[in-house]
């Protein structure tokens, strides 16, 4: 069975408010010194 995908169609305002969300998890993440990787690649998939 293949993965079902999923698209999402955002303003660039949503973008915004949703990338600044993922920074600020990654920060904390970096602060309590875990991996950030998973937040990486949905921050790198947001922007293209």
């Amino acid at each position: 069975m293949r993965k079902q995908t999923y698209y999402l169609y955002l303003t660039a305002e949503e973008r915004k408010y949703i990338l600044n969300a993922l920074l600020s998890c990654r920060n904390k993440r970096v602060a309590q010194g875990r991996y950030t990787d998973a937040v990486n690649e949905v921050m790198i998939k947001l922007q293209k």
